[in-house]
């Protein structure tokens, strides 16, 4: 799948490649812009000299996978915080999904499962799931049946709230105006 969330070619090309990489993307989504987010599992992989496998992410030694990200430039604002983040959700995929992310989603029944199964995730809250949900099922092609109910907001067709909706440059300005605008209304409340 073509994949514009990085705004960088090799590193869209990794998340439509890799559901792990994807899933990375998510987690490493804050406190930071989305491109540089989406932009971190490129950088790790660049640094392991491959594409990123939880097995081989969930056995690093935490010290060193801290200062892999802690290069500069930084694959996240707080390296250290992310990394445990990171080796704690490839554990649970090694542990739950044989490493495999696209385990998560592949047999879900329906919507309802899979972001019970995401809410599970080491790092994913309700919103992040739901966003996550909504991406699969807008850019993935994963649309298990009620899908767009269990996204929520984020699943409404031809919304412009989340990562899920960003799909090239326009859209994505589109996005943070509309997040901005948001914030704007709830610090005016």
């Amino acid at each position: 799948m073509r994949i514009q969330l990085a705004q960088r070619t090799e590193a869209d090309e990794l998340l439509g490649r890799s559901p792990l990489a994807l899933l990375v993307g998510m987690l490493l989504d804050q406190q930071i812009p989305m491109e540089w987010a989406f932009t971190g599992p490129q950088t790790i992989s660049e640094r392991l000299g491959h594409d990123l496998t939880a097995e081989e992410i969930a056995s690093f030694d935490p010290g060193e996978f801290a200062a892999l990200l802690a290069e500069k430039p930084a694959v996240h604002r707080y390296p250290k915080a992310m990394a445990e983040r990171v080796q704690r959700l490839a554990a649970y995929l090694v542990e739950h999904y044989d490493g495999k992310p696209e385990n998560i989603w592949t047999d879900a029944a329906d919507g309802k499962e899979l972001l019970g199964r995401l809410l599970e995730l080491p790092g994913y809250g309700k919103q992040k799931a739901q966003i996550f949900l909504a991406l699969l099922g807008k850019q993935m092609e994963v649309q298990p049946p009620g899908w767009r109910e269990a996204a929520g907001l984020y699943g409404e067709e031809g919304s412009l709230r989340s990562v899920a909706d960003v799909v090239d440059a326009d859209t994505l300005g589109r996005v943070r105006a509309a997040k901005q605008e948001a914030k704007r209304v709830a610090t005016a409340k």
